[in-house]
Order: C-alpha cells, then sequence, then structure tokens
C-alpha cells in the first residue's frame, strides 16, 4: 500500500528518485562513467521505453545500437536522436528476437564490428492476445520476450567482460520485466507449458515472460560473481506505460509517459550510484522486492539449465559452441 501511494504520489525514495523522475533527470550525475566512451545495445528502442532511452542514452555521449526487425521505424528514431543531439552515434542492425537463428545473426554482426560493449538493455518485447508460434515452433510472447534476450545476453557476455576487463568500467545488463510477473503462481510455472500452452491467456503469457527474465537476472547474476566478471545484471519494471504493450490490453491502468518510464532502465544502466549493484530487482528507480517465485535460486538455475538445452537443441551442438561456452 505504502509503494502504491509513493508513486501515486511522485515521493523520492532511497535514491532521490520516485516515480515522477525522468530518464532525463536521473542521469544528470553520470560523469564518473565516463558516458562518451561507451556503447549499448538497446532493444524495442524503435518507440515507447526504449526509444526513450536510447534518446536519453545518446544525449549522454552513449554510442547507441539499436537492433531491429523494422529498419524503417529504427531509422526514424536515429532522425529524431540526432535532430536533437547532432554529435550522436546511432547503429542500426537487423534482428528478430522471436528467432534464435536472427539473434545468432546480429550478434555475430555487432561482434563483426570490433566495437566495445558496456550497456546491454534488454526491453524489447510483445503481448499477443492470442496463440501464436516463432519460427522455432515456440509460444511467441515467450520467444520474444524471454528467450530472444536470453541467447542475446549469452552470445554478447564475453564481449561485455572484455571490455570491463580492458577499460576498468563496469558492464552492465538491465532486463525490463514487469510487476506482474507476481501473478504467476509456482504450480503454473512450467517450462514446457511456456513453450507449448495447452489454454493460452494472453496476459498469464506476458506475465511468465517477465518472471523468466528476473529469474534470468538472479541466476546469472549469481554466475557472474562467481567468474569474478566486472559486468552486473539487475531487473527493472519501468511503471504503468503508455506503450503499444499497454495498449493491447485493454485491463491495464495506463497515465505514466515514457520520459518517466524510461527512467528506472537508465539510472540502472548509467547512474554510479548502483555501481557494484547485482541480481536486484529495481522499481521507480529504487531496489525493490520481487515475488517469491522470482527470489527462488533453484527455481532460476532450472530455467536457465533448460533454456541452455533447448538453444543448444535448437541452435545445434556447433553453433551452441559459440554461446558464452566458458558459462557451459
Amino acid at each position: 500500500m505504502k509503494e502504491t501511494l509513493r508513486y501515486l504520489a511522485g515521493i523520492a525514495g532511497p535514491s532521490g528518485y520516485g516515480s515522477s523522475s525522468t530518464a532525463e533527470e536521473v542521469t544528470e550525475d553520470c560523469s564518473r562513467l565516463a558516458p562518451s566512451h561507451l556503447t549499448a545495445i538497446i532493444t524495442g528502442a524503435t518507440s515507447g521505453i526504449g526509444a526513450e532511452t536510447a534518446r536519453v542514452l545518446a544525449k549522454r555521449g552513449v554510442r547507441v545500437v539499436i537492433p531491429a526487425r523494422d529498419l524503417k521505424g529504427a531509422a526514424k528514431v536515429k532522425e529524431a536522436i540526432q535532430k536533437e543531439s547532432p554529435e550522436a552515434e546511432i547503429i542500426l542492425l537487423e534482428i528478430d528476437l522471436s528467432s534464435l537463428t536472427s539473434v545468432k545473426r546480429f550478434c555475430f554482426e555487432f561482434l563483426s564490428l570490433g566495437l566495445p560493449l558496456n550497456i546491454l538493455v534488454n526491453n524489447g518485447g510483445i503481448f499477443s492476445q492470442h496463440l501464436e508460434f516463432s519460427e522455432d515452433k515456440i509460444e511467441m510472447t515467450f520467444a520474444t520476450n524471454y528467450l530472444g534476450h536470453f541467447l542475446l545476453t549469452e552470445m554478447l557476455l564475453d564481449k561485455m567482460v572484455e571490455t570491463a576487463a580492458k577499460t576498468g568500467i563496469q558492464g552492465r545488463i538491465v532486463n525490463v520485466t514487469s510487476i506482474i510477473h507476481g501473478w504467476v503462481k509456482r504450480d503454473a510455472f512450467s517450462f514446457n507449458q511456456l513453450l507449448n500452452p495447452k489454454n493460452y491467456n494472453g496476459t498469464r503469457a506476458y506475465a511468465q515472460s517477465k518472471l523468466a527474465n528476473i529469474l534470468h537476472v538472479k541466476e546469472m547474476a549469481r554466475q557472474l560473481k562467481a567468474r569474478n566478471a566486472r559486468v552486473t545484471i539487475n531487473a527493472v519494471h519501468p511503471g504503468i506505460v503508455k506503450t503499444g504493450i499497454i495498449r493491447a490490453h485493454k485491463g491495464f491502468i495506463t497515465g505514466m509517459t515514457s520520459g518517466s518510464g524510461a527512467s528506472t532502465t537508465c539510472y540502472v544502466a548509467l547512474s554510479p550510484q548502483i555501481e557494484g549493484v547485482t541480481g536486484k530487482y529495481f522499481v521507480d528507480c529504487n531496489e525493490s522486492n520481487c515475488s517469491s517465485l522470482a527470489n527462488d535460486e533453484s527455481e532460476a538455475h532450472k530455467l536457465l539449465k533448460h533454456t541452455r538445452a533447448l538453444i543448444h537443441k535448437r541452435l545445434g551442438q556447433r553453433a551452441a559452441q559459440n554461446v558464452s561456452s566458458s558459462f557451459l
């Protein structure tokens, strides 16, 4: 109840920011991270929160890579950003997050550019009212919101670890999730059912994918610590924002703008306040509590194990050897 009242009133939390803070406000104090030397990949940056995240990071001097299925839409975002920030470096590359092959192709294309990678924002996502399947024959919401980002993170992780070691600047991975992950009940969270649900419900599928995003954060944070890698990974709930996903679900209450909706993502991606913080869940630019299921270490480990096995099976042994082999 207190968190709800704080959100509605826009009251700042311990970080000094709250639900009314904008992405520009929360990134004003990021000089220690030398953003002009940073490179960020932001998925889902052709509209809404992702586009605002790209705009603000570019304004702070970050080189921004936008993977997009709609390259025309991405070109419009690039044009708008460079109109405001003429010196901004924006790179557009094609990707379909629902396709494992497409994600793999994007990663090879990005790595071939020889660029460093400091920040990975796994923001892209869909909400589907009807049951659809990806080209890999996986339920579309789960394939796009979770599985595509999982593979993207795995294939780019070594580059992030390498960049952090060379530059001395901590790498940061941000998984954009949702507060509705807490709606998922333990007995309804089965890997096989996530891939091919018997009784499909769009809201449930979306909530399950967002729970998976947090479990990914929990397990990867543990593994990165064990590896002594200077890369953090955290989850963020952006607030109830007027995005395409929310418009697709008439039951959601909307009201927050993309400027404030992107604030938590930008805060976790750039703020010096959370240097070294990893495996956490943030709401309104402040650390918060996720569901007990999202905090279940055994569930997180099991999900990651099943996911890697699926990737091995779908992409083949040879391709899977390129997926963060040091973690397998």
